[in-house]
């Protein structure tokens, strides 16, 4: 066990310092298998913090590795109705993102998960969401991580889970501080993607929403929600497929096969790579939208989880 400890150690003190090439397929599961054996390296602090954007205050929590030099940053972007810890998972007192965080933290990476205008406990109205709101949001963050003690501004990845997907895409479009990019179920098709949740005689009749008014829906889960005219308007014209031509970092896609939300897979998340020029890989999980955390447990997150954090160990 101490031998098995000792190497564990040692191959994640060599992928952090190896340059930044993109680990190939067969090679990212072995990283993978091998981190999910060993043992966290770091203690783990996390807190609570804000910034401005746009007159809104935005909260999240930053989990820091208690290192004694600088240590790259991943920040996690939330999904549709999300929130900064995202879903519970079965069986366990964490949720999707927080779980992240700390395994992260553990083996190295920093991660700062915010929650996007108008949800959680940021400030604005969910009403108002929109895509290029929360992507401005996800810009400011990037503004706010480089100026954190402890974080390399030169190491900083994004993370996004479905809607939080397709807003990682755009940031990293737009914003070359995004140094990798991993996309957990990522939206791909906003206006096919959300039909599967809204209905297109919802999206039909929020198109047709006077200036001002929101539309009140029940989701399929049974969550009560309201939305504006901008949010559908945006679906067709936001398009994250285009946005990743205009990114050249490292690109990780991971994909449930039984995912019926953003649908059929893996043929949505390969359009990512299709249009992506530059190092890039994707893996399959048997597993849902969100990896069965609601129904099993974190058996599935975890391979997303730790092929993520492997991906993070070599491009950052």
């Amino acid at each position: 066990m101490i031998r098995l400890r000792l190497f564990a150690f040692s191959f994640i003190a060599l992928l952090l310092l190896l340059a930044p090439v993109a680990l190939a397929q067969d090679d990212l599961s072995a990283a993978a298998e091998m981190l999910m054996a060993s043992e966290p390296s770091f203690e783990v602090v996390e807190s609570i913090v804000n910034f401005e954007n746009e007159g809104l205050n935005i909260i999240g929590t930053l989990a820091m590795p208690q290192a004694n030099e600088a240590v790259p940053l991943v920040l996690l972007f939330h999904g549709f109705k999300g929130e900064r810890d995202e879903l519970p998972i079965v069986n366990t007192e964490e949720g999707m993102f927080s779980r992240t965080a700390r395994i992260f933290a553990e083996r190295g990476i920093a991660s700062l998960r915010i929650e996007f205008r108008g949800s959680g406990e940021s400030e604005g109205a969910w009403e108002d969401t929109t895509f290029t709101g929360q992507v401005s949001d996800a810009i400011a963050a990037l503004d706010f991580v480089e100026t954190l003690d402890g974080i390399d501004p030169n190491r900083i990845g994004v993370l996004g889970l479905s809607q939080g997907g397709l807003v990682g895409a755009e940031a990293a479009g737009q914003d070359d501080r995004v140094k990798s990019l991993v996309l957990w179920s990522a939206a791909a098709s906003p206006a096919s993607n959300f039909a599967n949740i809204l209905s297109m005689d919802t999206i039909k009749a929020g198109l047709a929403l006077p200036d001002g008014e929101a539309l009140s829906i029940t989701l399929p889960w049974g969550e009560e929600t309201s939305m504006k005219r901008g949010f559908y308007e945006e679906l067709f014209t936001i398009d994250p497929v285009a946005a990743i031509t205009s990114y050249s970092g490292p690109l990780l896609v991971i994909v449930g096969s039984r995912d019926t939300t953003v649908y059929p897979m893996p043929q949505q998340g390969e359009v990512f790579l299709k249009y992506h020029e530059g190092d890039e890989a994707m893996v399959v999980l048997d597993g849902d939208h969100i990896f069965d955390v609601l129904a099993t447990g974190p058996e599935v997150l975890d391979l997303a989880i730790f092929n993520s954090l492997a991906w993070f160990m070599e491009t950052l």
